[in-house]
């Protein structure tokens, strides 16, 4: 190979290499701390493992006057892993979803739809209502092996850092 050839290639290389740095730094500068799995256990008031049984979008005012759509999920819990542990069900307030002809999509938050399951780390707020801490850190999403989607983080190893945090 030539050196000019070689030099181009190693070139590109760097080029590519530095797109995809800032690319990185802008992701994390966009989305602040990424919350461990005990931060997020130790942060949130309840942990549960629950299927969203029912989605249900409304128009909503936040508290900087903006009119959102926010979705109503309605959880039903198989299991308390932090919290009082009675509740079956729980309700947790969403943003994002589909009214009237019209979708908002939260760039930092799922979208549920009835049936699926994940770990919800909640926190109820000063108005009553139930939201995921961190907002999207919040929710982990389990596939039907009991693994969180996206990454080889199991049901089990949450329960077991959960166990060893009380």
């Amino acid at each position: 190979m030539k050196a000019s050839t070689a030099g181009n290639i190693t070139t590109k290389a760097l080029g590519i290499l530095a797109v995809a740095w800032i690319g990185s730094v802008s992701v994390v500068a966009s989305s602040g701390h990424f919350a461990t799995l005990d931060e997020r256990i130790q942060g949130s008031q309840t942990v549960v493992v629950a299927s969203a049984h029912s989605v249900t979008p409304g128009w909503r005012q936040n508290a900087y006057g903006d009119r959102l759509i926010v979705s109503r999920v309605e959880l039903d819990v198989e299991e308390t892993l932090k919290g009082s542990g009675t509740a079956r069900s729980v309700s947790m307030d969403l943003e994002g979803g589909t009214l009237d002809g019209f979708t908002l999509k939260v760039s930092d938050l799922p979208e549920l739809a009835p049936g699926e399951r994940a770990v919800f780390f909640l926190d109820q707020q000063q108005d009553g209502t139930t939201t995921p801490h961190l907002r999207g850190q919040g929710i982990l999403k389990l596939n039907q092996n009991n693994v969180v989607i996206g990454s080889s983080l199991s049901l089990d190893n949450i329960r077991g850092v959960a166990r060893g945090l009380r």
